[in-house]
């Protein structure tokens, strides 16, 4: 059980680097709310035959008590909101800048569980967050000066909205695990409802920056579609099997697979910093996962 949640959460971290790179070089010309519900909107489509005629095991839904509702919406707008800011951190900066800060959501993944679901804090989880704190450093540093880093951390755009993305994500993960185990909800429904619900949440944002020249990009939507639906999916077999503070960081390795990919494809600059920030992210979010 534990090996397959493993393996689900890394073909999960794959597809989702890959995701991050293609956000940035092929859809850049459009509005993130519009790239969000497009693409989640073809995820659906891409998995709702899934569900239908091949369904897991089990009962759709376990029980949906008004709390477990709230939880549901409260999930929902807290990914639309931190997607929304992860793409346009992508928009105002680099990928290989962004992704090593957008994916340190163990960082903040882990209090919450500590307070709202009973984990222990272990020395080894201490020393990961001063080690992701160290890949925020490097991901800033400019060689001018040994506290502009902080500085720029917290007063560069991409830096603050990719941060702000981490943080509101760790709560997604937290309540994610909440709904999978503890409320009872079917891996592969939760899919639909997640993809679905979080374009849902952005279409009035959506609509009214929908491009007048939509038809053309279908196609890229389509595909970028059945990355959503496959990646989420193998997201959510990880988060039914095993605890939050495991997945997370497993998940968040997709922060090399972006930097390599922006590095060596996109000409980025500084990416033997930013791949350094980026292994530095991976140490410390392995120090929190396994400590």
């Amino acid at each position: 059980m534990v090996g397959s949640g493993i393996w689900y959460a890394t073909v999960s971290a794959l597809l989702w680097g890959g995701y991050l790179f293609g956000l940035k070089r092929y859809f850049s010309e459009f509005s993130p709310a519009v790239v969000i519900v497009a693409a989640n909107a073809a995820g659906v489509a891409w998995y709702l035959p899934v569900v239908l005629f091949a369904p897991a095991d089990g009962p759709a839904f376990g029980e949906l008590t008004l709390p477990a509702l709230a939880l549901v919406a409260l999930v929902l707008v807290a990914s639309a909101a931190a997607y929304l800011a992860l793409l346009y951190a992508l928009s105002a900066g680099d990928v290989s800048y962004v992704a090593p800060l957008g994916k340190l959501v163990p960082v903040f993944t882990l209090p919450l569980e500590v307070l709202l679901v009973g984990e222990r804090l272990t020395l080894p989880q201490v020393v990961g967050v001063g080690f992701a704190t160290l890949a925020v450093y490097l991901a800033n540093y400019q060689r001018t000066g040994p506290l502009a880093p902080i500085r720029r951390a917290a007063t560069h755009r991409p830096a603050q909205l990719a941060l702000g993305s981490a943080a509101l994500y760790g709560g997604v993960d937290v309540g994610t695990r909440v709904l999978l185990q503890g409320v009872g909800i079917r891996a592969d429904v939760w899919v639909l409802v997640y993809t679905g619900g979080v374009g849902a949440v952005l279409l009035p944002v959506a609509a009214r920056r929908w491009p007048d020249e939509f038809a053309p990009a279908v196609p890229k939507f389509v595909a970028l579609g059945a990355v959503v639906a496959v990646a989420t999916h193998t997201m959510t077999r990880a988060f039914a099997v095993l605890p939050a503070s495991v997945v997370s960081p497993i998940l968040n390795t997709q922060a090399i697979v972006a930097v390599v990919l922006g590095g060596l494809l996109l000409g980025e600059d500084r990416f033997a910093l930013r791949l350094a920030a980026g292994a530095v992210a991976i140490v410390g979010i392995s120090l929190i996962a396994f400590g």
